[in-house]
């Protein structure tokens, strides 16, 4: 899988069907990170999480990231993450792309890697590898070392201790499969100068925990594209919200932040892991069968439980829908 060179920074793709969908994808909806459904023993609900992607894939997404870190990726075994992929790829059915989550150290991920290859994903997003934290040209070798032993496409997750300079993006931008960057810092100083430096056609989004309440920020420095959150629970909500942003109506994305995303994002910061624990609440509250989430995220306390339907059915009344 050669890639092709034209000039000095473009370059066209190894898989140009994947890059045109996911770039598609972006531009026509968010990002959509599917929840993993548990039992209430903790084991795996295989059923719960068909039913929860399938209306993912209904509200017409731009793609599906399934075993993320909403989707609690760091708690599957392999055979669970196997079975996760797998239902994926056959509920999107080839309408919307399906990114997989990979990481740990590059021997793990590329083990990760190869169960999603043979479960038919179209791309790979490279979770932050474990624990310690890396110079530049460790962080350049993970993503080499992955590259060289998978032929699907792969995007890097910038978050935590991974962090790359403008040379370290030329750099990962020129191993022949990495077609993207998936910022979680926020930090626009860095994240413009990464796309000043990045290739023509090099993929961006917004990743960071709640994307909407930066997702105009981050538009100024031309990553208009994002992951939500709030997809998993209340596409209504999120939906609308890509809407008024894409239209321009500032007047509605102003009254959805200032009354739903801003509120939604005080009560997640009350409690570490509530971004998933919280997004997972909301969704069992819409009678959605993901369960509970895995130890060590803890499910809210009633009182936070009883603050989030409170916000939940006001955030859907905005929009005119309902609990």
């Amino acid at each position: 899988m050669d890639d092709v060179y034209i000039g000095r920074w473009t370059r066209v793709s190894p898989d140009t069907d994947t890059v045109r969908r996911l770039r598609d994808g972006m531009v026509g909806g968010v990002l959509s990170f599917p929840l993993t459904s548990f039992h209430d023993d903790g084991s795996l609900d295989v059923d719960g999480f068909r039913a929860h992607v399938a209306a993912q894939v209904a509200t017409a997404p731009g793609a599906v990231f399934p075993a993320c870190g909403t989707g609690e990726f760091f708690s599957l075994d392999e055979d669970e993450y196997r079975q996760v992929v797998t239902v994926a790829v056959e509920e999107a059915s080839g309408r919307v792309p399906v990114v997989a989550g990979i990481g740990y150290g590059w021997a793990q991920a590329v083990r990760f890697a190869r169960i999603a290859e043979e479960a038919g994903a179209d791309a790979l997003l490279v979770l932050p590898h474990y624990l310690v934290a890396a110079p530049q040209d460790g962080l350049v070798a993970q993503l080499e070392q992955i590259a060289a032993r998978t032929r699907l496409p792969l995007i890097a997750y910038q978050r935590g201790q991974v962090a790359f300079t403008a040379t370290s993006l030329r750099r990962i931008a020129d191993i022949p499969n990495v077609i993207g960057l998936k910022d979680g810092h926020s930090d626009l100083d860095r994240l413009q100068r990464l796309t000043l430096a990045a290739p023509e056609g090099f993929l961006f989004f917004n990743g960071a925990s709640t994307a909407e309440i930066q997702a105009r920020a981050y538009a100024t420095v031309g990553v208009p594209a994002y992951s939500s959150a709030v997809h998993a629970f209340a596409p209504e909500i999120a939906n609308a919200f890509f809407g008024a942003l894409r239209d321009g109506d500032d007047k509605a994305v102003e009254r959805l932040l200032r009354d739903f995303y801003v509120p939604l994002v005080e009560l997640r910061d009350r409690v570490p892991g509530y971004a998933v624990s919280l997004v997972k609440a909301a969704a069992r509250l819409r009678g959605r069968p993901v369960g509970p989430v895995r130890a060590p995220l803890t499910d809210p306390s009633a009182a936070d439980l009883a603050d989030l339907k409170t916000l939940l059915t006001a955030g859907l009344d905005l929009v005119g829908a309902a609990l």
